[in-house]
């Protein structure tokens, strides 16, 4: 493998991405260092947290608990994009969606 690759692997980057690109990653580095300080166990064990209070709570405090396990499972889906084959890219965007679709079915409650 020749440097030039194995710099491009470990880029924080998408090398040859838009400015759009370049921007979401920008923005989500500090979030991404902030959650690799933390101990291993704990984003995990937030969002389960939050998705047995938004299946287990009525109303819009169960479908708030929902839409921010959904935003966050989107914003990681985004950020993981290029790198995703297409039944993977699949499987995230029907993971959020019905997230949101039991946000929605929890807010009516």
């Amino acid at each position: 493998m020749s440097q030039q690759a194995g710099d491009q692997r470990r880029s924080l980057y998408t090398p040859g991405a838009s400015d759009r690109r370049h921007a979401l990653e920008r923005s989500s580095a500090r979030v991404l260092l902030y959650l690799r300080q933390l101990p291993r166990w704990l984003p995990p064990l937030v969002l389960a947290a939050l998705l047995l209070a938004g299946l287990t709570v009525h109303g819009p405090a169960g479908a708030v608990a929902l839409v921010l396990v959904a935003v966050f499972l989107g914003w990681l889906a985004a950020l993981s994009w290029p790198r995703l084959s297409p039944p993977g890219r699949l499987l995230r965007v029907a993971a959020t969606a019905c997230l949101l679709a039991l946000a929605v079915y929890q807010a009516l409650r």
